[in-house]
């Protein structure tokens, strides 16, 4: 057997969080104001044994656009395999899927959610993918990056892409 990288396999996510200083100018289709990317994040123990069951048909809640959120916190926690939600203690948001959402295109699933005028409003420093609308939910990974401040009258959009190869 080889262990020539070139055949290695990855996981590989990247976030982009798109910024409207102004909820109308999203919804007006004008460009964001601005745009934050993250990349990486840690696969959570609750979420690989999620997929490895869906995987094998035993079962769970698949991430399926009824199914699928992303969630934002405050928490500049370290991510560890072991957390099973994130770890804000009260400043946290979760929001459900745009239409059509999650995709599947080559080896690339992508999750987006958006955070209207009223929500969210808080520093951005942790996101998750779950399939629950709260931390009762299976957790599929968890970022710790600082991705901003939302504020109220803003609208953010966040894109999670995980390529596997």
């Amino acid at each position: 057997m080889s262990d020539d990288v070139t055949n290695s396999k990855t996981w590989n996510v990247t976030a982009v969080v798109e910024k409207w200083n102004s909820a109308g100018d999203h919804e007006a289709g004008l460009p964001p104001d601005d745009v934050v990317s993250a990349k990486d994040n840690l696969l959570l123990n609750d979420g690989i044994n999620l997929m490895l069951d869906l995987l094998i048909g035993a079962g769970g809640t698949a991430f399926t656009n009824g199914n699928s959120y992303i969630g934002v916190g405050d928490s500049t926690a370290v991510a560890a395999a072991t957390q099973d939600a994130l770890q804000a203690s009260s400043n946290k948001s979760f929001k459900g899927m745009e239409s059509g959402y999650p995709s599947v295109t080559a080896q690339t699933v992508t999750f987006r959610s958006i955070w209207a005028s009223g929500d969210g409003n808080f520093a951005w420093n942790e996101w998750t993918i779950s399939n629950s609308n709260s931390d009762t939910g299976t957790n599929l990974n968890r970022k710790v990056a600082a991705l901003g401040t939302k504020a109220a009258g803003s609208s953010w959009t966040l894109t999670v892409t995980i390529t596997v190869s």
